[in-house]
C-alpha cells in the first residue's frame, strides 16, 4: 500500500475551493485519466478512467464530509482500492491549501510497478496543480454542496 501526501496553494478563498472539490462530476476537467463520474446519490460516485490505455471502473463513497474542512472517501467496489481525504485550510481571506492524504492499494503487477516508479504520486501533484489552474482561472465555484457525511 502506497501512502502519498501531496498540497498546493490556491489564490482563492476557502469557501470557493471547498465548494468546487464537492462537484465531483467536473473532476475530469482538471484530473487526467478521469473520464467520467456519475454521481449516483450524495455519497456515492461511480468513476470511469482511462490510464495508459487500460479504462478501469470502480464506486468509491464519500465516508465523511464537513463543509470547508474536509471530504473523505473510500472505494466500495470495482478495480481500483483506494482511500482518502482532502483538507481545507484557510491561509487568507483569498488564499487556501488543498492537502491530499492516498492510500493506494496497487491491483496486478502493472500497477505495482508503476506505483513504485511513482506514477501515482506524480499523478496526483499534477491534479492538485490542475486543480489550482481551474479554480484560479474561474475564480468561482462551478456549483456548491455544503450537505455532511
Amino acid at each position: 500500500m502506497s501512502k502519498i501526501e501531496e498540497s498546493v496553494e490556491v489564490a482563492v478563498p476557502l469557501r470557493t475551493v471547498y465548494d468546487q472539490w464537492t462537484q465531483f462530476e467536473e473532476f475530469p476537467q482538471f484530473m487526467d485519466g478521469v473520464q467520467r463520474i456519475e454521481q449516483r446519490t450524495s455519497t456515492l460516485m461511480h468513476w470511469v478512467t482511462k490510464v495508459d490505455g487500460v479504462e478501469r471502473e470502480f464506486d468509491a463513497e464519500v465516508t465523511e464530509q464537513i463543509p470547508d474542512e474536509r471530504v473523505a472517501w473510500a472505494t466500495v467496489a470495482g478495480e481500483v482500492r483506494q482511500a482518502g481525504v482532502v483538507t481545507f485550510h484557510r491561509l487568507g481571506d483569498t488564499h487556501t491549501k488543498v492537502m491530499l492524504q492516498l492510500d493506494h492499494d496497487p491491483q496486478g503487477i502493472a500497477d505495482t510497478v508503476a506505483d513504485k516508479l511513482g506514477f501515482v504520486r506524480r499523478q496526483a501533484k499534477s491534479d492538485l496543480k490542475n486543480f489550482k489552474e481551474f479554480i484560479e482561472s474561474r475564480g468561482t465555484a462551478t456549483g456548491t454542496w455544503r450537505g455532511t457525511a
